[in-house]
């Protein structure tokens, strides 16, 4: 086990650990236990009561929040005529086809989310045994890949993150940096958890939301109460 620093266990001792706080308080005690001397990341990770080896109980999408996520993503589309166009007018970072397949093909990966449109998966998936692993792969789920590229590019820009279960059944996601207000950084998390709420599959049986805690990027996680959302 990694040997903690002393301002980690003195911010450890902020926290009861036992406890569910309500959502300002545990983002509140996020704030206070941030240990780092960069603004961190604020994380908020859910236990989801889902069986991911059923395909219809694999949840994925995106989400764009209020108060967006302090990061500015730097977006890379590939599109030709017109939506490449589309995709530059929107402040894309990187628009191209075939060029920038092969720059990724021999290593370069100085951009943060892909669009595509649906004309250029064709060549985009040759790359998904590199773009795969990353996470990096453009999906229909996640509104990556699309002929709205004006959108898509704009709702990125503006503070749209993904999520998805993994195999356990988590879920974590960014809801923005510790020196957000506690109610932009609430109102962030709010949003994640209806739109979690929102996507239960039918077939999920028992207790959905399991656990939520949040935590930043160096910091200890807080436990969040689940009694104020549906379950």
């Amino acid at each position: 086990m990694a040997k903690r620093g002393k301002k980690y266990l003195e911010a450890v001792k902020l926290i009861d650990r036992d406890q569910a706080y309500q959502v300002e308080e545990a983002l509140e005690l996020v704030k206070k236990a941030s240990v780092a001397k960069f603004d961190e990341t604020v994380e908020v990770a859910v236990r989801l009561g889902v069986d991911p080896k059923k395909a219809d109980q694999q949840i994925r999408g995106a989400v764009v929040l209020p108060n967006g996520t302090g990061k500015t993503q730097r977006v890379l589309v590939f599109a030709k005529g017109e939506k490449a166009k589309e995709a530059e007018a929107a402040g894309a970072d990187y628009v191209g086809d075939e060029d920038y397949i092969n720059k990724i093909s021999q290593g370069w990966f100085d951009f943060d989310v892909i669009v595509a449109t649906p004309d250029m998966m064709a060549q985009v998936g040759k790359l998904g045994r590199v773009l795969g692993p990353k996470g990096l792969m453009p999906n229909p789920k996640t509104g990556t890949v699309t002929f709205e590229v004006e959108k898509a590019v704009n709702d990125i820009k503006a503070g749209k993150v993904e999520y998805r279960v993994d195999k356990a059944g988590n879920i974590h996601v960014p809801i923005g940096k510790v020196s957000f207000d506690t109610a932009k950084l609430a109102e962030n998390f709010e949003t994640i958890i209806d739109t979690l709420v929102k996507a239960k599959p039918a077939a999920a049986k028992g207790t959905y939301l399991k656990n939520i805690a949040v935590s930043s990027t160096m910091g200890p996680g807080v436990k969040v109460s689940t009694a104020s959302f549906g379950k």
